[in-house]
């Protein structure tokens, strides 16, 4: 009797016209391009998300509509983190105690400060997001650099430090701009929070890692809810770095190694927790300054780089591209062994005709393939199909 009863009401329901509610079904996937038409504050509108394994600089936590992004020291000296609060598009934005900023996402136009930025962007498919760059002088993309030309991306100068054009930011309307600070004295990024524009610091710069450096194309994926690409591009980042320097710990020696030139009379070599001594390491080398414990550079003579590293394997990370122009800095220099041997090696293989190096460019997401450089280098007959990428020997 109740069943049949059941029925009738049904049927009653549906001759008048009267629709049941229906639960919001939950998304698969992360929204990218559009915004959520129905919010439901049950449902998890980020199903793909990040982990943060390497970096240190940067935390992610996800709330069903929203992300709280914290970078941790935004710039050297910094006293307090940075927190952004990401809200997805057509949802109710909470409140977040101290938070620096909130943003919807997906972001759909984005200002880029750093040619570092440029390769996550590019490999999550954002380079059409681009409006503007600092400058289009110093990278190596080349879809950024014909869209400056085209007028389709401004220059606008800034990109951490230096003067940069408020009013052209502010006729854009960006919804993003990803920019750096190296320290209080910057003055770009004051000067565009004044100007109430949506800045964000990214300083992926502060990790002490290559892989941690890296990572930071998460950081820049959950702006654009493209946090599936960027996971599966760090893990294969990451993968291929670990076979690379397994294979180098295989290595029967260890060459020693040391860095750099002179700049206006000192010697800055890089310290033995640094991102650069990382590199060396795990590529299988014995880095003269390895056994200092700080993340930064060590400032020396080039007498006290001589007595330390004269009769050293490899000389490596050296700008001039060519040993006439190492003399032309210092004609000491040809005292070191690894000048007279020919083992000189500099990092800026590949640069525009700006002397833009895309070592600190493609160089910075792509760790694996400087690792791979240096093993080449260092122990040429555990990769011996490999030829060098962002590395050259100097022969001239």
């Amino acid at each position: 009797m109740k069943s049949r009863l059941l029925l009738i009401l049904l049927s009653l329901l549906t001759v008048v016209g009267v629709v049941l509610p229906v639960a919001a079904q939950a998304p698969t996937a992360n929204l990218t391009t559009e915004c959520v038409k129905t919010f439901d504050d049950k449902t998890d509108y980020f199903p793909e998300k990040v982990t943060v394994d390497a970096a240190s600089g940067f935390t992610v936590e996800y709330f069903n509509n929203y992300k709280v992004v914290t970078v941790t020291t935004p710039w050297q000296g910094a006293t307090k983190p940075l927190v952004y609060v990401l809200v997805q598009c057509g949802t109710t934005a909470p409140v977040v105690k101290d938070a620096t900023a909130v943003i919807d996402v997906p972001v759909k136009s984005v200002v880029s400060l750093s040619t570092s930025f440029l390769p996550h962007l590019t490999s999550q498919n954002l380079l059409d997001k681009v409006v503007a760059v600092d400058s289009a002088m110093y990278t190596n993309n080349e879809a950024i650099v014909n869209g400056v030309k085209d007028g389709k991306i401004i220059e606008v100068g800034g990109g951490g430090s230096g003067d940069i054009n408020v009013e052209k930011l502010i006729d854009l309307k960006p919804e993003l701009i990803l920019s750096q600070r190296f320290s209080d004295d910057d003055k770009a990024y004051p000067a565009m929070l004044q100007a109430g524009l949506p800045v964000v610091i990214d300083a992926d710069f502060l990790d002490q890692t290559p892989l941690g450096v890296a990572e930071w194309g998460k950081f820049i994926s959950v702006f654009f809810n493209t946090e599936s690409i960027a996971q599966k591009t760090f893990t294969d980042v990451n993968d291929r770095y670990e076979k690379v320097a397994t294979l180098a710990k295989a290595a029967k020696t260890q060459p020693t190694v040391f860095v750099n030139t002179p700049y206006s009379g000192t010697w800055y070599v890089p310290g033995g927790e640094s991102y650069v001594a990382t590199l060396l390491r795990d590529a299988g080398s014995k880095y003269l300054w390895a056994d200092d414990t700080t993340t930064g550079s060590i400032s020396l003579s080039l007498e006290q780089v001589l007595e330390k590293a004269a009769d050293a394997d490899y000389w490596v990370n050296i700008f001039p591209t060519t040993k006439a122009d190492v003399l032309a800095g210092d004609e000491r220099l040809n005292q070191f062994a690894a000048f007279k041997n020919g083992q000189i090696y500099t990092n800026n293989g590949r640069s525009n005709a700006n002397g833009g190096s895309d070592y600190y460019e493609g160089g910075y997401a792509n760790p694996d393939v400087i690792l791979s450089d240096l093993v080449k280098i260092f122990h040429p007959d555990l990769l011996p199909d490999y030829k060098l990428y962002f590395y050259a020997q100097l022969t001239k």
